[in-house]
Formats: C-alpha cells, sequence, structure tokens
C-alpha cells in the first residue's frame, strides 16, 4: 500500500504558531513599523551625507551607523505607540484606524503606554552610544510629536500638520549628528527643509482620500475645514516652495540640486494639470499622494547612493 506523504500538523504546533504571528503583528501595529521604515529612509540620507562631507570612511563609523538605526527605529517607535494611546478615541471613530490594537483591546493602554516610555529610553540610550547630539534629536523628534502636534493642535487647528511636520524632519538630523557636531551646512538644512514642507502636500492628499473619516471625528484637517479649492492653493504654495528648497542641494551636488528641482517641479505641473483636468477629488488626491512617495524615496536614495559612493571611493 502506497503511504500517505501528506501529514498532518500538530494542533497545538499550529496554534502557537498562529498566536506568534498574531502577536508579531499587533507589536507591529502598535509601533507602526511602516512608519519606522519609511524614516528609516531620510535617517540614513542624513547619516550618509554627513560621513561624506566631513570626509569620514565607512568602515570607521559602522557603530555609528548601527547605533544610529537601532536607536532610531525605537525613538521612531516610541513616538507611535505614544500617539496610539493618545488617540485611542477617535482612532475608534475612523474606518482606516479603528482596528488598531489600542481601539480593539489587543493592547492595553497601561501596556502600549510602557511600552513606548521603554522604546524611548531605549532608544535615546542608543543614540546617545553614536553621539549626545544625536540622542538630543531623538528625544525632540518624540517630545514635538507627542506634546505639540498629537497632544495640542492635531484637534485644534488647521496648521496641526505644520506642527507635526517639525518633528516629521528629524531623522536627517539624527543621521547627521551621529557622525557629526556641525548641524549648520547648508545640505543638511536642505534634507530638513525638503522633508518639512514635502509633509504638507503629502498629508493634505491623504486629508482628501480619508475625509469622511477625519470629519466623523472631529479632526479640523486643511480640506476638511477650509474646502477643496483652499488646499489646492496651499498645496501648490508649499509646492513652489519645494522647488526653492532644492536649490540648496546646490553645494553638495549640482546633480542632486537638479533631481528634487525636476521632481518638485514635475509634482507641481502634476498638481495644476490634474486638478484642472479632473473632476474627481480623490483621484487627484491619490496621485499627488503616490507622487509623494515617489518623490521622497527618488530623492533621498539619490543623496544616499551619491553620498555612499563619495565616502566609499574617496571622492571628496
Amino acid at each position: 500500500m502506497e503511504q500517505n506523504l501528506k501529514t498532518d500538523q500538530n494542533p497545538q504546533t499550529v496554534e502557537k504558531t498562529i498566536e506568534k504571528h498574531s502577536r508579531s503583528n499587533v507589536l507591529a501595529q502598535t509601533v507602526k513599523t511602516g512608519i519606522i521604515k519609511s524614516n528609516l529612509i531620510p535617517m540614513w540620507a542624513g547619516l550618509s551625507l554627513g560621513m561624506y562631507k566631513n570626509k569620514m570612511t565607512l568602515l570607521d563609523n559602522i557603530p555609528e551607523i548601527i547605533f544610529a538605526t537601532i536607536g532610531s527605529a525605537l525613538v521612531i517607535g516610541a513616538a507611535g505607540a505614544f500617539n496610539n494611546v493618545y488617540d485611542r478615541d477617535i482612532d475608534a471613530i475612523m474606518p482606516r484606524t479603528k482596528n488598531r490594537p489600542t481601539v480593539t483591546g489587543e493592547m492595553s493602554a497601561k501596556s502600549t503606554m510602557s511600552l513606548a516610555i521603554i522604546m524611548l529610553v531605549v532608544g535615546v540610550a542608543v543614540l546617545a552610544l553614536a553621539s549626545p547630539l544625536a540622542a538630543l534629536f531623538g528625544f525632540l523628534g518624540v517630545f514635538l510629536y507627542v506634546v505639540p502636534y498629537t497632544m495640542w493642535t492635531k484637534r485644534r487647528t488647521i496648521y496641526n500638520t505644520e506642527i507635526g511636520s517639525i518633528s516629521g524632519a528629524v531623522p536627517p538630523l539624527i543621521g547627521w549628528a551621529a557622525v557629526s557636531t556641525d548641524i549648520t551646512h547648508p545640505a543638511l538644512i536642505g534634507l530638513f527643509c525638503v522633508m518639512v514642507i514635502w509633509q504638507m502636500p503629502h498629508f493634505y492628499a491623504i486629508a482628501i482620500r480619508k475625509h469622511a473619516d477625519y470629519e466623523a471625528a472631529n479632526v479640523p484637517m486643511l480640506p476638511v475645514i477650509k474646502g477643496m479649492r483652499r488646499t489646492y492653493y496651499q498645496t501648490n504654495f508649499y509646492l513652489i516652495l519645494l522647488i526653492l528648497s532644492s536649490f540648496l542641494f546646490g553645494s553638495l551636488s549640482i546633480g542632486i540640486m537638479l533631481v528634487a528641482l525636476i521632481l518638485s517641479v514635475a509634482w507641481l505641473a502634476m498638481s495644476i494639470y490634474g486638478y484642472h483636468s479632473n473632476t474627481d477629488q480623490v483621484k487627484w488626491a491619490t496621485k499627488m499622494f503616490v507622487f509623494s512617495l515617489f518623490h521622497m524615496t527618488i530623492l533621498f536614495s539619490t543623496v544616499i547612493i551619491y553620498s555612499l559612493a563619495g565616502v566609499i571611493f574617496k571622492l571628496y
């Protein structure tokens, strides 16, 4: 008789595997791993740029690279966890956030707060191993995100996005500070300015796409309070500022300046053309959102590649 090759798994083993995956998923949602990953890109851009402009070698800075990466991931995760605790009441109202662990009860507020505090303390300590300045920026990033943005302005003013953008632009400062104490270089200022300005068109697009969610939760996002036309004009205003900020990269590389300039001009052109040629506001906002991700990924990847090539081949 032919032996059956198909064997049944132990039910207890299957249950444990499912439980382990479930716990990992809950933890990932609590600390917002997607945001952690996306913020590590500008952090690495600042780090690689700092090494290049200060004529450092890659091998000599491996500890700083490791500490900056781990420390940044921890403090960014801490900020996400703090936000989940404070916003769990409005998260329960919005369809896109109602399944977060702090809303469903999979993570209690007390457990999430404890996790956030531990991640913040450990993250700042790890960043301090890279440099005290990096640790300071790491702490400031969390503070600015939690207090001025989440607790103060998010539910009170249409300028909540502008306030939140400051904390969102801290990652490149952490990366640069991990290897250098000179934070006045025009190239670093360019990275910071681009990160600040980029967030307004990006989050305005999200607010248009999720207009009903924010309206139901009484979160005063610009499209909800001032309408589409005001949001369109304000989006273009920031895109013009983004174009102007591209010239700050001139001291680093004409090539990078041109990449930033072309991406920003293309974004503005797409905004104007898309708005006037399409009556579907959500479709326009979706295209703006997708291009915002494309813009950030291409620009900061270019900075990383350019800087690392300069460091590896000593093209100072």
